[in-house]
């Protein structure tokens, strides 16, 4: 990736301290995210993939300084004139400078909203706190917003219980929307949606992507959705890359035998075509004390001795295409 990325990620770590005891000893770490190397070009989509518990929500809110991370660099470069900063060497004060440019948007679109505020305030509030605007000039801002999502301004006086799921969502992305960002972590953005919903809101993501120049880091379990919507994507196993390439690259040549196992689940809507699964056998290991090799080596079918001894390194294809696996080293 160039230097006019507008973020570079290198050895992202994020443990969560375990503590026993009346001492409360530290005993041990739970290593949700272990060692993320990516970059993320302007006004590009890459996708965090994987099963449940790899680690890949826990990156996201990591990257926004909603974990303070536990190791690793994110250099953020919010314009092309060469200003570089290290997010998680910031304090929280100068960070909070930075927040306008970083936004997320939760999975539950529910859960992420207030009951008791209306959604006027809820949009607002960052207006307010940031200074950008207040009186008839936030209430326009508000309804503008409103309006750009797909809904009415003079909804702006209800509260959350009175919308539908979809609706709350749209609700979440104006929210994100508000201080022009140029980064926002999509965490299972449309994950609790109906299928039709799904569709409107990804449409409405690709529609703000190329209006407002945004760049997303999507978070995903779904991947025809994440086939849709990326660029690239990146492929995580309890806490690590995998790998990573474009998203044609991904789909059509996989080359980690997890991303084949995964690839091998999607529904084919054609009933005279057989699936040709890929069994995932065993469980996943504990991200409190993974194993001395390859990670995924229990559960693979071609692993090999030198796989259960070291954990391999990336190995790269042309155009980027990366993946760490001992069988594709040469």
């Amino acid at each position: 990736m160039s230097k006019d990325s507008l973020l570079e990620v290198r050895g992202l770590k994020k443990y969560f301290p375990i503590h026993k005891g009346i001492l409360s000893r530290h005993v041990g770490d739970v290593k949700a995210v272990d060692g993320l190397d990516f970059d993320l070009g302007r006004q590009e989509t890459l996708s965090l993939v994987g099963e449940s518990g790899c680690g890949k929500t826990t990156a996201g809110r990591t990257l926004l300084r909603l974990y303070e991370p536990t190791g690793g660099q994110a250099i953020y470069r919010p314009d092309t004139d060469g200003l570089e900063v290290d997010l998680f060497k910031i304090s929280q004060a100068e960070m909070r400078d930075y927040r306008r440019d970083l936004q997320i948007i939760f999975q539950d679109p529910y859960g992420s909203l207030n009951p008791r505020i209306t959604v006027g305030n809820t949009i607002g509030e960052a207006l307010r706190v940031h200074g950008v605007a207040s009186g008839q000039g936030l209430n326009d801002r508000v309804e503008e917003l409103l309006e750009r999502v797909g809904m009415r301004a003079e909804v702006s006086n209800r509260y959350p219980h009175e919308f539908s799921g979809g609706q709350r969502q749209r609700i979440g992305i104006a929210r994100a929307l508000a201080l022009n960002p140029k980064l926002i972590v999509c965490d299972e953005a449309v994950s609790a949606l109906d299928v039709s919903i799904q569709a409107q809101v990804i449409n409405l993501l690709k529609e703000l992507q190329d209006e407002f120049g945004l760049s997303y880091v999507f978070i995903a379990h779904d991947l025809s959705v994440v086939r849709y919507l990326s660029d690239r994507v990146a492929v995580m196993y309890l806490g690590r890359i995998v790998e990573i390439g474009t998203t044609d690259e991904i789909f059509k040549d996989p080359q980690h035998p997890y991303t084949k196992a995964l690839l091998s689940a999607i529904p084919i809507p054609d009933p005279r075509r057989r699936a040709s699964h890929i069994p995932l056998t065993g469980d996943v290991p504990s991200p409190i004390n993974p194993p001395k090799g390859c990670h995924f080596a229990a559960r693979c079918s071609v692993a090999e001795s030198r796989c259960f001894e070291s954990y391999p390194a990336m190995v790269g294809a042309a155009g980027g295409h990366q993946a760490a696996c001992h069988l594709l080293e040469s």
